[in-house]
Protein backbone atom coordinates (compact mmCIF):
# COMPACT_ATOMS: atom_id res chain seq x y z
CA UNK A 1 0.00 0.00 0.00
CA UNK A 2 1.30 3.88 -1.03
CA UNK A 3 0.77 6.54 1.49
CA UNK A 4 1.85 10.12 0.44
CA UNK A 5 3.88 11.80 3.20
CA UNK A 6 2.38 14.71 5.00
CA UNK A 7 3.77 17.90 7.44
CA UNK A 8 5.39 15.86 10.53
CA UNK A 9 5.01 12.20 9.30
CA UNK A 10 8.05 10.10 10.53
CA UNK A 11 8.67 6.40 9.44
CA UNK A 12 8.28 5.51 13.48
CA UNK A 13 4.85 6.67 13.33
CA UNK A 14 4.10 4.64 10.20
CA UNK A 15 4.74 1.85 12.04
CA UNK A 16 2.43 2.56 15.17
CA UNK A 17 -0.14 4.00 13.10
CA UNK A 18 -0.47 0.24 11.46
CA UNK A 19 0.90 -1.83 13.49
CA UNK A 20 3.97 -2.97 11.19
CA UNK A 21 7.61 -3.40 12.19
CA UNK A 22 9.90 -0.42 12.04
CA UNK A 23 12.32 -1.99 9.95
CA UNK A 24 9.78 -3.86 7.68
CA UNK A 25 8.96 -0.25 6.88
CA UNK A 26 12.11 0.92 6.17
CA UNK A 27 13.00 -1.95 3.96
CA UNK A 28 10.35 -1.40 1.43
CA UNK A 29 11.35 1.76 0.95
CA UNK A 30 15.15 0.92 -0.50
CA UNK A 31 17.06 4.28 -1.34
CA UNK A 32 15.17 6.46 1.58
CA UNK A 33 16.58 8.67 3.85
CA UNK A 34 14.19 7.94 6.75
CA UNK A 35 15.20 11.34 8.85
CA UNK A 36 14.39 13.36 5.75
CA UNK A 37 11.08 12.72 4.48
CA UNK A 38 9.31 15.18 2.35
CA UNK A 39 5.91 16.11 2.38
CA UNK A 40 3.90 14.42 -0.73
CA UNK A 41 6.67 11.92 -1.14
CA UNK A 42 5.52 8.08 -1.66
CA UNK A 43 6.20 5.32 1.08
CA UNK A 44 5.10 1.85 0.72
CA UNK A 45 3.79 0.28 3.77
CA UNK A 46 3.92 -3.55 3.75
CA UNK A 47 1.38 -5.89 4.71
CA UNK A 48 -1.62 -3.85 3.37
CA UNK A 49 -3.56 -2.99 0.67
CA UNK A 50 -5.78 -0.17 -0.07
CA UNK A 51 -9.04 -0.86 -0.81
CA UNK A 52 -11.78 1.41 -2.87
CA UNK A 53 -14.80 1.83 -0.38
CA UNK A 54 -18.33 3.09 -1.47
CA UNK A 55 -19.35 5.79 1.13
CA UNK A 56 -23.05 4.39 2.05
CA UNK A 57 -25.44 6.71 4.45
CA UNK A 58 -24.64 7.06 7.77
CA UNK A 59 -20.99 6.30 7.43
CA UNK A 60 -18.40 8.68 8.71
CA UNK A 61 -14.70 7.95 9.53
CA UNK A 62 -14.60 7.33 12.79
CA UNK A 63 -17.28 4.50 12.09
CA UNK A 64 -15.16 2.75 9.53
CA UNK A 65 -12.53 2.99 11.03
CA UNK A 66 -13.51 1.54 14.69
CA UNK A 67 -14.89 -1.47 12.33
CA UNK A 68 -12.18 -2.63 10.86
CA UNK A 69 -10.01 -2.08 14.28
CA UNK A 70 -7.79 1.02 12.61
CA UNK A 71 -7.30 4.62 13.73
CA UNK A 72 -9.09 7.65 11.89
CA UNK A 73 -5.78 8.87 11.34
CA UNK A 74 -5.07 5.90 8.56
CA UNK A 75 -8.30 6.86 6.74
CA UNK A 76 -6.96 10.61 7.46
CA UNK A 77 -3.68 9.69 5.40
CA UNK A 78 -5.24 7.46 2.61
CA UNK A 79 -7.63 9.91 1.56
CA UNK A 80 -5.82 13.42 2.33
CA UNK A 81 -8.02 15.63 -0.39
CA UNK A 82 -11.77 14.33 1.02
CA UNK A 83 -13.28 16.26 3.82
CA UNK A 84 -13.97 13.51 6.17
CA UNK A 85 -16.84 16.58 7.76
CA UNK A 86 -18.44 16.08 4.39
CA UNK A 87 -19.00 12.54 3.28
CA UNK A 88 -21.24 11.78 0.90
CA UNK A 89 -23.07 8.93 -0.21
CA UNK A 90 -21.95 7.20 -3.36
CA UNK A 91 -18.32 9.24 -2.72
CA UNK A 92 -15.57 6.64 -3.44
CA UNK A 93 -12.48 6.50 -0.51
CA UNK A 94 -9.63 4.23 0.16
CA UNK A 95 -9.68 2.22 3.47
CA UNK A 96 -6.41 0.36 4.01
CA UNK A 97 -7.01 -3.16 4.28
CA UNK A 98 -4.20 -5.65 6.30
CA UNK A 99 -3.24 -8.62 4.40
CA UNK A 100 -3.94 -11.79 6.80
CA UNK A 101 -4.41 -14.26 4.22
CA UNK A 102 -2.28 -16.10 1.60
CA UNK A 103 -2.40 -15.34 -1.83
CA UNK A 104 -1.34 -18.10 -3.01
CA UNK A 105 -3.75 -20.84 -4.59
CA UNK A 106 -3.39 -24.36 -3.58
CA UNK A 107 -6.28 -25.71 -6.02
CA UNK A 108 -4.77 -24.85 -9.12
CA UNK A 109 -2.30 -26.61 -11.83
CA UNK A 110 1.02 -23.99 -11.27
CA UNK A 111 2.60 -23.26 -13.96
CA UNK A 112 4.94 -20.28 -15.27
CA UNK A 113 2.23 -17.77 -15.40
CA UNK A 114 0.85 -18.57 -12.41
CA UNK A 115 3.95 -18.43 -10.84
CA UNK A 116 4.91 -15.02 -12.02
CA UNK A 117 1.28 -13.80 -11.10
CA UNK A 118 1.91 -14.70 -7.38
CA UNK A 119 5.30 -13.52 -7.30
CA UNK A 120 4.03 -10.05 -8.54
CA UNK A 121 1.34 -10.32 -5.94
CA UNK A 122 3.39 -10.71 -3.08
CA UNK A 123 5.95 -8.23 -4.11
CA UNK A 124 2.81 -5.64 -4.17
CA UNK A 125 2.02 -6.88 -0.89
CA UNK A 126 5.34 -7.37 0.69
CA UNK A 127 7.56 -4.89 -1.32
CA UNK A 128 10.61 -5.69 1.21
CA UNK A 129 11.23 -8.62 -1.06
CA UNK A 130 13.28 -8.54 -3.57
CA UNK A 131 12.71 -10.51 -7.17
CA UNK A 132 15.09 -10.63 -10.11
CA UNK A 133 15.74 -12.99 -12.96
CA UNK A 134 18.87 -15.09 -12.86
CA UNK A 135 18.64 -16.46 -16.29
CA UNK A 136 16.24 -17.95 -18.70
CA UNK A 137 15.07 -21.23 -20.21
CA UNK A 138 15.41 -22.92 -23.21
CA UNK A 139 12.29 -20.98 -24.53
CA UNK A 140 13.50 -17.66 -23.35
CA UNK A 141 10.93 -18.08 -19.66
CA UNK A 142 12.53 -15.66 -16.73
CA UNK A 143 13.99 -18.00 -13.96
CA UNK A 144 13.44 -16.13 -10.88
CA UNK A 145 15.13 -15.58 -7.43
CA UNK A 146 13.37 -14.08 -4.58
CA UNK A 147 15.25 -12.37 -1.87
CA UNK A 148 14.60 -11.71 1.36
CA UNK A 149 16.02 -11.07 4.61
CA UNK A 150 19.06 -9.20 6.35
CA UNK A 151 21.42 -11.79 7.82
CA UNK A 152 24.58 -13.22 7.41
CA UNK A 153 22.95 -16.91 7.13
CA UNK A 154 22.62 -17.73 3.31
CA UNK A 155 19.86 -20.17 3.19
CA UNK A 156 18.63 -21.00 -0.50
CA UNK A 157 15.57 -23.36 -1.93
CA UNK A 158 14.67 -24.55 -4.95
CA UNK A 159 11.50 -26.17 -6.57
CA UNK A 160 10.38 -27.78 -9.87
CA UNK A 161 13.96 -28.74 -11.11
CA UNK A 162 11.75 -31.93 -12.82
CA UNK A 163 9.17 -30.76 -14.85
CA UNK A 164 6.48 -32.98 -12.93
CA UNK A 165 7.23 -32.10 -10.25
CA UNK A 166 5.71 -29.04 -10.23
CA UNK A 167 3.98 -29.76 -6.65
CA UNK A 168 6.93 -28.60 -5.07
CA UNK A 169 6.51 -24.58 -6.38
CA UNK A 170 3.31 -23.63 -4.82
CA UNK A 171 4.43 -25.59 -1.71
CA UNK A 172 7.57 -23.46 -1.48
CA UNK A 173 5.52 -20.14 -2.41
CA UNK A 174 3.32 -21.44 0.36
CA UNK A 175 6.04 -21.63 2.60
CA UNK A 176 6.90 -17.77 1.75
CA UNK A 177 3.87 -16.93 2.12
CA UNK A 178 2.69 -17.81 5.42
CA UNK A 179 7.16 -16.38 6.37
CA UNK A 180 5.58 -13.04 4.89
CA UNK A 181 2.25 -13.00 6.69
CA UNK A 182 4.06 -14.48 10.04
CA UNK A 183 6.23 -11.32 10.06
CA UNK A 184 3.51 -7.95 9.26
CA UNK A 185 0.89 -9.44 11.50
CA UNK A 186 3.53 -10.37 14.57
CA UNK A 187 2.18 -13.88 14.47
CA UNK A 188 4.61 -16.98 15.11
CA UNK A 189 4.76 -20.21 13.06
CA UNK A 190 3.78 -23.33 14.98
CA UNK A 191 5.18 -21.23 17.83
CA UNK A 192 8.20 -19.86 16.08
CA UNK A 193 8.49 -16.05 16.30
CA UNK A 194 9.86 -15.03 12.55
CA UNK A 195 11.41 -11.78 13.10
CA UNK A 196 14.47 -12.61 14.85
CA UNK A 197 14.97 -15.45 11.23
CA UNK A 198 14.47 -12.41 8.94
CA UNK A 199 17.07 -10.52 10.52
CA UNK A 200 19.71 -13.41 10.69
CA UNK A 201 19.00 -15.02 7.49
CA UNK A 202 19.53 -14.22 3.77
CA UNK A 203 16.74 -15.95 2.19
CA UNK A 204 17.18 -17.30 -1.39
CA UNK A 205 14.34 -18.89 -3.03
CA UNK A 206 14.24 -20.36 -6.67
CA UNK A 207 10.39 -21.35 -6.72
CA UNK A 208 10.98 -22.58 -10.60
CA UNK A 209 14.13 -23.81 -12.27
CA UNK A 210 12.35 -25.43 -15.03
CA UNK A 211 9.39 -23.45 -16.50
CA UNK A 212 9.70 -25.34 -20.00
CA UNK A 213 8.92 -28.50 -18.25
CA UNK A 214 6.38 -27.97 -15.96
CA UNK A 215 4.67 -25.95 -18.65
CA UNK A 216 4.74 -29.24 -20.91
CA UNK A 217 3.62 -31.48 -18.20
CA UNK A 218 0.72 -28.84 -17.76
CA UNK A 219 -0.34 -27.45 -20.70
CA UNK A 220 0.97 -29.77 -23.49
CA UNK A 221 4.14 -28.56 -26.18
CA UNK A 222 4.71 -25.20 -27.38
CA UNK A 223 3.31 -24.75 -31.32
CA UNK A 224 6.82 -23.85 -32.30
CA UNK A 225 8.41 -27.53 -30.75
CA UNK A 226 5.39 -29.73 -30.78
CA UNK A 227 6.84 -32.33 -33.37
CA UNK A 228 9.97 -32.56 -31.85
CA UNK A 229 8.96 -32.62 -28.30
CA UNK A 230 6.49 -35.69 -29.25
CA UNK A 231 9.48 -37.09 -31.05
CA UNK A 232 11.12 -37.20 -28.07
CA UNK A 233 8.60 -38.51 -25.75
CA UNK A 234 8.14 -41.34 -27.94
CA UNK A 235 5.27 -40.33 -30.16
CA UNK A 236 3.44 -39.72 -26.88
CA UNK A 237 1.30 -36.55 -26.49
CA UNK A 238 1.06 -37.55 -22.62
CA UNK A 239 3.60 -35.37 -20.71
CA UNK A 240 3.05 -36.94 -17.23
CA UNK A 241 6.10 -38.67 -17.08
CA UNK A 242 8.52 -35.78 -18.22
CA UNK A 243 11.02 -34.73 -16.07
CA UNK A 244 13.39 -32.94 -18.22
CA UNK A 245 13.50 -29.26 -19.72
CA UNK A 246 12.25 -28.94 -23.37
CA UNK A 247 15.18 -30.23 -24.96
CA UNK A 248 14.94 -33.21 -23.61
CA UNK A 249 17.88 -32.66 -20.87
CA UNK A 250 17.44 -33.75 -17.18
CA UNK A 251 18.60 -30.22 -15.33
CA UNK A 252 19.59 -32.62 -11.97
CA UNK A 253 21.78 -34.39 -13.76
CA UNK A 254 23.52 -31.39 -15.48
CA UNK A 255 26.63 -30.93 -12.59
CA UNK A 256 29.76 -31.51 -12.55
CA UNK A 257 29.69 -34.19 -9.95
CA UNK A 258 30.77 -37.50 -11.32
CA UNK A 259 28.76 -36.42 -13.90
CA UNK A 260 30.85 -38.89 -16.31
CA UNK A 261 29.41 -41.69 -14.11
CA UNK A 262 25.92 -40.59 -15.25
CA UNK A 263 26.31 -40.03 -18.89
CA UNK A 264 28.01 -43.71 -18.74
CA UNK A 265 25.52 -45.59 -17.32
CA UNK A 266 22.41 -43.84 -18.19
CA UNK A 267 19.92 -45.56 -20.34
CA UNK A 268 19.11 -42.43 -22.81
CA UNK A 269 21.96 -42.03 -24.79
CA UNK A 270 20.04 -39.16 -26.90
CA UNK A 271 17.10 -36.61 -25.20
CA UNK A 272 14.79 -37.96 -23.56
CA UNK A 273 11.56 -37.41 -21.02
CA UNK A 274 14.09 -38.23 -18.05
CA UNK A 275 16.98 -39.11 -17.05
CA UNK A 276 19.51 -37.76 -19.74
CA UNK A 277 22.27 -35.41 -18.73
CA UNK A 278 23.23 -33.93 -22.20
CA UNK A 279 26.32 -34.39 -24.14
CA UNK A 280 28.21 -32.08 -21.58
CA UNK A 281 27.63 -31.01 -18.16
CA UNK A 282 26.59 -27.12 -17.49
CA UNK A 283 24.78 -27.29 -21.22
CA UNK A 284 21.50 -26.17 -20.31
CA UNK A 285 20.75 -22.62 -19.60
CA UNK A 286 18.59 -23.53 -16.69
CA UNK A 287 21.52 -25.29 -15.31
CA UNK A 288 23.89 -22.71 -15.85
CA UNK A 289 21.85 -20.43 -13.77
CA UNK A 290 21.43 -22.35 -11.12
CA UNK A 291 25.49 -22.87 -10.73
CA UNK A 292 25.99 -19.26 -11.31
CA UNK A 293 23.48 -18.64 -8.58
CA UNK A 294 25.41 -21.02 -6.20
CA UNK A 295 28.61 -19.34 -6.84
CA UNK A 296 27.99 -16.00 -6.61
CA UNK A 297 26.50 -16.11 -3.01
CA UNK A 298 28.48 -18.73 -1.70
CA UNK A 299 25.01 -20.03 0.54
CA UNK A 300 25.47 -22.10 3.14
CA UNK A 301 23.14 -24.21 2.74
CA UNK A 302 20.77 -25.53 0.11
CA UNK A 303 17.56 -27.76 0.01
CA UNK A 304 16.15 -28.46 -3.32
CA UNK A 305 12.59 -30.13 -3.38
CA UNK A 306 11.69 -32.41 -4.99
CA UNK A 307 8.87 -35.27 -5.30
CA UNK A 308 8.42 -38.14 -4.27
CA UNK A 309 9.54 -40.52 -1.59
CA UNK A 310 9.08 -39.06 2.24
CA UNK A 311 12.78 -39.01 2.28
CA UNK A 312 15.60 -36.84 2.40
CA UNK A 313 19.39 -37.14 1.02
CA UNK A 314 21.84 -35.07 2.66
CA UNK A 315 25.61 -36.35 1.53
CA UNK A 316 27.77 -36.85 -1.25
CA UNK A 317 30.86 -39.01 -1.16
CA UNK A 318 31.59 -38.38 2.16
CA UNK A 319 32.04 -34.64 1.57
CA UNK A 320 29.41 -32.90 3.39
CA UNK A 321 30.44 -31.01 6.62
CA UNK A 322 29.20 -32.41 10.26
CA UNK A 323 26.98 -29.57 10.60
CA UNK A 324 24.61 -31.73 7.78
CA UNK A 325 24.25 -34.52 9.67
CA UNK A 326 22.98 -31.87 13.02
CA UNK A 327 20.65 -30.38 10.44
CA UNK A 328 19.17 -33.95 8.82
CA UNK A 329 18.54 -35.23 12.53
CA UNK A 330 16.47 -32.04 13.12
CA UNK A 331 14.95 -31.98 9.83
CA UNK A 332 13.81 -36.26 10.34
CA UNK A 333 12.68 -35.16 13.50
CA UNK A 334 10.26 -32.34 12.72
CA UNK A 335 8.76 -33.93 9.41
CA UNK A 336 8.79 -37.94 9.74
CA UNK A 337 11.05 -38.13 6.40
CA UNK A 338 13.77 -40.42 6.71
CA UNK A 339 17.12 -39.01 6.34
CA UNK A 340 19.39 -40.84 3.69
CA UNK A 341 23.43 -39.96 3.55
CA UNK A 342 24.13 -41.40 0.59
CA UNK A 343 22.48 -43.27 -2.47
CA UNK A 344 24.67 -44.09 -5.55
CA UNK A 345 23.39 -41.29 -7.36
CA UNK A 346 25.94 -37.97 -8.97
CA UNK A 347 25.35 -34.87 -11.32
CA UNK A 348 22.73 -33.86 -9.01
CA UNK A 349 22.66 -29.90 -7.98
CA UNK A 350 22.56 -30.82 -4.10
CA UNK A 351 26.10 -33.22 -5.17
CA UNK A 352 27.56 -30.81 -7.02
CA UNK A 353 27.03 -28.04 -4.09
CA UNK A 354 28.41 -30.40 -1.13
CA UNK A 355 31.14 -31.04 -3.79
CA UNK A 356 31.93 -27.67 -4.45
CA UNK A 357 31.57 -25.58 -1.33
CA UNK A 358 31.97 -28.07 1.56
CA UNK A 359 28.82 -27.10 2.92
CA UNK A 360 25.28 -28.91 3.61
CA UNK A 361 23.13 -29.76 0.75
CA UNK A 362 19.75 -31.83 0.66
CA UNK A 363 16.99 -32.97 -2.06
CA UNK A 364 13.47 -33.18 -0.03
CA UNK A 365 11.74 -35.65 -1.90
CA UNK A 366 8.11 -34.42 -0.83
CA UNK A 367 5.12 -36.20 -0.42
CA UNK A 368 4.83 -40.34 -1.70
CA UNK A 369 2.70 -41.71 -5.01
CA UNK A 370 3.61 -41.72 -8.57
CA UNK A 371 4.92 -37.96 -9.94
CA UNK A 372 2.76 -35.74 -10.79
CA UNK A 373 1.82 -35.88 -7.18
CA UNK A 374 -1.94 -34.69 -7.03
CA UNK A 375 -3.20 -31.54 -5.64
CA UNK A 376 -5.52 -33.89 -3.02
CA UNK A 377 -2.01 -34.46 -0.99
CA UNK A 378 -1.24 -30.66 -0.59
CA UNK A 379 -2.41 -29.91 2.49
CA UNK A 380 -0.71 -33.17 4.02
CA UNK A 381 2.60 -32.25 1.94
CA UNK A 382 2.64 -28.75 3.22
CA UNK A 383 2.21 -29.95 6.95
CA UNK A 384 4.41 -32.41 7.23
CA UNK A 385 7.37 -30.15 5.47
CA UNK A 386 6.84 -27.22 7.27
CA UNK A 387 9.35 -28.07 9.87
CA UNK A 388 11.79 -28.61 7.85
CA UNK A 389 11.64 -25.02 6.10
CA UNK A 390 11.43 -23.62 9.61
CA UNK A 391 14.54 -25.51 10.61
CA UNK A 392 16.34 -24.60 8.22
CA UNK A 393 16.46 -21.07 8.83
CA UNK A 394 16.54 -21.29 12.36
CA UNK A 395 19.35 -23.66 12.74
Amino acid sequence: MKVNVRSGDTLWYYSRLFMIPLNLITDSNSGLTATQLSVGQEIQIPGFLSQSYTVKSGDSFWKLASGRNLSVDALLLLNQTINPSRLMVGQTIQIPRRVITTSINKNVKYDSTQLTRDIQTLKNQFPFVQVRTIGRSVEGKVIQEIRLGKGSKKVHLNGSFHGNEWITTPILMSYLNAFLLSLTNSQPIRGLTTMPLYQSVDLSIVPMVNPDGVDLVLNGPPATLRDEVIRINDGSTNFSGWKANIRGVDLNNQFPAKWEIEKERKEPKSPAPRDYPGDAPLTEPEAKAMASLAGNNRFDRLLAFHTQGEEFYWGYEGLEPPEAQVLATEFERVSGYKAVQSIDSHAGYKDWFIQEFRKPGFTIELGSGVNPLPLSQFDEIYEEALGIFLASLYM
